[in-house]
């Protein structure tokens, strides 16, 4: 991988760990970061030794805190701008890359960093961290892609509460209604999130690629529409080299050994 401004990567078997690396301002995303995060998710797609993704912030005190509101302070810049050039292909990579994104929740994630957090197909959550929807503070709406994923995951009346209060969400309060996979002591965060990470860039990536996408085009089908899409689906994944080792390896009763082919 190549070295990014704004990020700390390492890669080990199969897992790429993505830091974002500005702990001074609680890991603000300011512009060099947008570029950064979205150039390393793409990079990561085209990367076959690349499996599955964590992506945590640096320190032990904020995942993101947001956007670097400091950064443009008195600038009459355009917002929709901003989102559709930087922000938006971002959660849309994230969202569709084939590789399984895990955030690991090492602290705050408010504002954007909250929306980063959620774009995440799985979180592990630090047990002292806190989710915040925080644009209402300031007078805005949450963006990039919060309305979009957050009712997904908790349902209406608890996104519009999440969002329209801004107040904080708990660890304990976050995996209990679902925003998190998993809230755990801050002594076992990295262990956790690492032992899952390692476990699924060792499983048949490509299958697991091919369920996020699945999953992404059943939440606008209908029944019909979806049975039809599955099918084509199968179709692809019965022709992967992983399918076929799976085949043999349990014909043979022994364990796989995927490849991600």
């Amino acid at each position: 991988m190549k070295e990014y401004a704004t990020l700390l990567t390492s890669a080990d078997n199969g897992v790429l760990t993505i830091v974002m690396n500005r702990p001074g301002v609680y890991n603000a995303v300011n512009e060099q970061m947008k570029k950064d995060l979205l150039g390393v998710f793409r990079d990561a797609e085209q990367e076959q030794a690349v499996r599955s993704i964590v992506l945590r912030g640096a320190g032990d005190r904020a995942f993101c805190s947001g956007q670097d509101l400091k950064e443009h302070a008195g600038s009459r810049r355009s917002l929709r701008d901003s989102l559709e050039r930087s922000y938006n292909p971002l959660i849309r990579t994230m969202r569709t890359i084939e590789k399984p994104v895990i955030g690991m929740i090492n602290g705050i994630a408010a504002g954007a960093g909250c929306s980063i957090a959620l774009a995440c197909d799985l979180r592990i959550m630090v047990s002292t961290a806190k989710l915040t929807e925080v644009f209402v503070r300031i007078g805005l709406v949450p963006d990039t892609g919060s309305h979009w994923i957050l009712p997904r995951l908790v349902g209406m009346t608890r996104a519009f509460e999440y969002m329209a209060t801004g107040r904080d969400i708990s660890a304990e309060e976050a995996e209990r209604v679902g925003l998190v996979n998993r809230a755990v002591p801050p002594e076992l965060l990295e262990q956790e999130t690492m032992t899952l990470a390692t476990s699924l860039a060792s499983a048949p990536t490509r299958a697991i690629g091919l369920i996020k996408r699945t999953l992404n085009r059943a939440l606008t089908l209908d029944l019909d529409a979806l049975l039809s899409y599955e099918a084509r689906i199968q179709e692809i994944a019965a022709r992967t080299e992983d399918h076929r080792e799976g085949l043999r390896a349990f014909l043979e009763k022994r364990a796989p050994r995927f490849t991600g082919r």
